[in-house]
């Protein structure tokens, strides 16, 4: 064992450099053999962790420097994944609370800096991308600084040290402009400023349960910090919740330790020690993991409650089964079971046949990327519009989630923005001047009104704003909101689309479909910009006759259809539309889909 050991999380916005300054870190203090081909931001385990380039799932490692051992945890910095951040903070003694010297203070940040802040931690301040043209380190200081008085930081707090560096270059430095030749700097001051918390080793083994992985091999590994005792591979385990109550007991298998960012088997775990441990079936997140002798667990930090959810069911359309090998309810069941133990900042609930299951998280990134994930394993499904999860006070009055908005955005779309938020009962909280003609705007706004909102954003400012979001508060309800205006442009029968009838149907409205793409009964094929649906034929063919014409048939040009991501096909739906999701394809489609079905369906909810 080394002499001291120093548990450090990373927090930060998302995109800030999290990653790729731990890729730097472990590539310099020797974690890896000279020759040895290391992958780009290593950390980013997951396919879709490497694509979008953001942290999902909080990630442990370990490099050794002089005499200590540095643990250092990844965490996520995108809001809807905030229930992994405000567990990893338990097993840290420190914080690195990264900021980009353009960017400055997000929302993400005062996020994760406030909930670091309630556990007691005193932040080292890095302020990376200092090799960026428009850096502006010395007023992001002075906003951190003011972020720090405005989340109630105590002295000792308030009087953290600062450090300036390049993640992506490798180099960081005690002065703006010091010397950059690597970051021994920031290791040094890691070892000087985070102090090694006393752990009692004499007495019996507890530790909280504060990651979940499941594990082909070991099956449940839980990882945690050893808050006392040691941990012995073979010794009799149980597992107890927040009430103590025993929820599991059993023999710890395996216990293993992260060296650089491979886990490698050990005998003994020692207090103050990131562990992973194997053995229990039962144990979940938040559990306290402890001897057979120990009655009391170790308290956890409560995890924010989901404010989205949707419904998922199998696919139920015409095309089931011609593009995904995992159909049935009991294997969409399994999945999503699965998955809410996985991952705490989701629920799941299921009606009495078992057939329609409810997933409720925090955001929509967080309920596409599940959506995604299943997609590629295999799976069909039909997925509800997304529903708010509303609450009700002490009073009875109903409550709803408010979003508090940033956006950095060019003068001259400023008011389409404003007014576009006007519309989704956005209200403006502050304006201010950033420099450059860009400005920043900070509104108030129901969840409700934003599904589907950064697209349009986007398109409001020529894709060169930027949107951040994250959850404020539970709020007064705004009352109804305007849903989509447009018409849905309906399928009549069963096929393939004809480029011929969707050349002559294109005036009528936006197609989703091009030459070939199969369609159905009842799918939406388009949205018409008029309210009220139109049932349309995209399948009739040019009548070919042995009449000979003057010229030439003029060229069929398509429109390209527009590709959509999971999210904005959710955020387009009515409450009588659903989303057919397949391993290919995505299809938004009416919930029943038989004409005379839904005519009688709408003729009874008129008369209710």
């Amino acid at each position: 064992m080394t002499t001291s050991i120093r548990n450090i999380t990373i927090i930060a916005h998302v995109d800030h450099g999290k990653t790729t300054l731990i890729d730097n870190l472990m590539k310099q203090s020797g974690s890896f053999r000279e020759n040895e081909v290391v992958d780009e931001r290593l950390m980013d385990s997951g396919e879709l962790e490497k694509e979008r380039g953001i942290t999902i799932l909080a990630k442990p490692a370990s490099i050794n420097w002089k005499d200590s051992r540095i643990n250092i945890i990844d965490t996520p910095g995108h809001r809807d994944f905030a229930a992994e951040v405000e567990r990893v903070l338990s097993m840290a003694d420190g914080a690195l609370l990264l900021i980009d010297s353009a960017e400055g203070v997000m929302p993400q940040t005062k996020f994760v800096l406030a909930k670091a802040l309630k556990q007691g931690l005193k932040p080292i301040v890095v302020i990376n991308k200092l090799d960026k043209a428009d850096q502006r380190a010395d007023e992001v200081l002075n906003e951190t600084f003011d972020l720090f008085v405005s989340l109630d930081a105590d002295e000792e707090q308030l009087d953290f040290p600062v450090i300036y560096a390049s993640g992506r270059s490798g180099w960081a430095s005690n002065e703006i402009d010091g010397p950059r030749e690597n970051l021994n700097p920031l290791l040094d001051l890691v070892i000087d400023h985070v102090k090694p918390v006393e752990f009692d080793k004499s007495k019996p083994f507890a530790m909280l349960s504060t990651l979940l992985y499941a594990d082909s091999f070991l099956g449940r590994s839980l990882v945690g910090r050893i808050s006392q005792g040691t941990a012995k591979a073979n010794q009799q385990i149980k597992a107890i919740n927040l009430d103590g109550e025993k929820v599991d007991e059993g023999r710890l298998t395996k216990i293993f330790r992260y060296e650089g960012t491979k886990k490698v088997p050990i005998e003994v775990g020692e207090a103050g020690d990131i562990v992973v441990i194997a053995g229990l079936e039962k144990a979940n997140v938040a559990d306290t993991i402890c001897d057979t002798e120990v009655d009391i667990p170790i308290q956890a930090t409560p995890i924010d409650p989901p404010t989205m959810s949707i419904k998922i069911t199998v696919n139920s359309s015409p095309l089931a089964g011609t593009e995904g090998k995992k159909l049935t309810s009991t294997q969409i069941r399994e999945r999503l079971v699965q998955e809410a133990q996985n991952n705490v900042g989701i629920s799941f609930s299921e009606n009495d046949n078992k057939d329609s299951f409810e997933i409720s998280g925090r955001g929509e990134l967080m309920l596409e990327i599940l959506l995604t994930q299943m997609r590629r394993e295999g799976f069909e499904m039909t997925v509800s519009p997304p529903r708010v999860l509303f609450k009700k006070d002490k009073n009875a009055e109903k409550l709803e989630p408010i979003e508090e908005i940033t956006m950095d955005l060019d003068e001259e779309f400023s008011s389409k923005v404003i007014d576009s938020m006007n519309k989704r009962k956005g209200k403006l909280i502050d304006l201010k001047d950033t420099g450059k003609n860009k400005k920043r705007l900070i509104f108030h706004a129901p969840t409700r009104g934003l599904m589907g909102y950064t697209s349009r954003f986007l398109t409001l400012t020529k894709g060169t704003g930027v949107i951040n979001r994250i959850f404020h508060s539970y709020g007064k309800f705004e009352g109804d909101m305007e849903g989509r205006r447009n018409g849905a442009l309906i399928s009549m029968e069963q096929g393939k689309a004809v480029a011929f009838a969707i050349y002559n149907l294109q005036a009528r409205g936006e197609m989703f479909v091009t030459h070939n793409d199969p369609v159905y009964s009842g799918m939406i094929v388009g949205l018409s910009p008029k309210p009220g649906d139109m049932i349309i034929n995209v399948m009739k063919g040019k009548k070919l006759t042995n009449m000979r014409t003057q010229g030439t048939d003029e060229n069929v040009v398509l429109t390209p259809v527009r590709k959509m991501s999971i999210a904005e096909q959710l955020s387009m739906l009515n409450s009588d539309e659903a989303l057919e999701i397949t391993p290919n394809s995505c299809r938004l489609r009416k919930a029943v889909l038989d004409p005379h079905e839904r005519k009688k369906l709408s003729k009874l909810s008129e008369a209710s």
